[in-house]
């Protein structure tokens, strides 16, 4: 019998979840529609890109601030959201780059190519939406399973596709680069918390052990003491 967390967590918290990573979807599919109230300016379609690649940021940002909440919350429910947030992360950048080849482009090879050799920081970006491809299709239950301490060790390319994502994102910047820098500030924060945890723990296994042997020598020593 699900107890009251996890009723909480699939009846409430999850559902609120989804809710709010609808609501760039929502807001872009009024645009489109023309629905009053939903304006996306002059530029309609440079707009959805926009909204579409900064969503996509925000959700990578999110996905990996799970586990910092988590050991400071000292609640392992949170980590029941991470999977949402990773799969609208890789649905949001998937129609990112499809606003980007069809509305954007028109599907016009020559000025993609051109795009590539002029705007390397496109390459950036599809390099990040082909790493977030395998880490979508192993976010079930079955695959956690079968891969099991593979899957932990795919899944580490997350740390990777944040970094070419911010990249992505700062290098198309010409001017103003606050906004850029404030994600680079946050990813940097949230990936040195990983570092800073992992030598932390390496630490405190060295201290064991070094304990331990020291504990061991004292225990021998104190056996070859004289009896009188």
């Amino acid at each position: 019998m699900a107890s009251a967390t996890e009723r909480r967590y699939r009846f409430v918290y999850k559902p609120l979840l989804f809710g709010a990573c609808m609501v760039p979807f929502v807001w872009v599919a009024g645009g489109i529609a023309g629905l009053h109230g939903f304006d996306l300016g002059e530029d309609p379609v440079r707009r959805v890109l926009g909204i579409l690649g900064k969503t996509t940021l925000n959700l990578l940002l999110l996905t990996l601030a799970v586990t910092p909440l988590r050991h400071i919350s000292g609640s392992a429910n949170l980590l029941r959201l991470r999977r949402m947030l990773g799969v609208f992360a890789f649905s949001y950048a998937l129609a990112h780059f499809v606003i980007y080849l069809g509305p954007f482009r028109s599907f016009s090879w020559p000025e993609i190519t051109k795009d590539l050799t002029r705007r390397p920081y496109i390459i950036i970006g599809f390099s990040a939406l082909l790493l977030l491809l395998p880490l979508a299709i192993t976010s079930t239950n079955g695959m956690m399973r079968r891969l099991k301490r593979r899957w932990q060790t795919l899944h580490r390319l997350i740390y990777l596709i944040g970094i070419l994502g911010v990249w992505h994102f700062w290098w198309q910047v010409k001017k103003d680069i606050r906004l850029p820098l404030s994600y680079a500030a946050l990813l940097a924060v949230l990936l040195g918390w990983r570092l800073w945890k992992q030598r932390y723990a390496v630490g405190l296994r060295a201290g064991g052990l070094k304990a331990w042997f020291t504990g061991c020598g004292t225990a021998s020593s104190s056996a070859n003491l004289p009896t009188r």
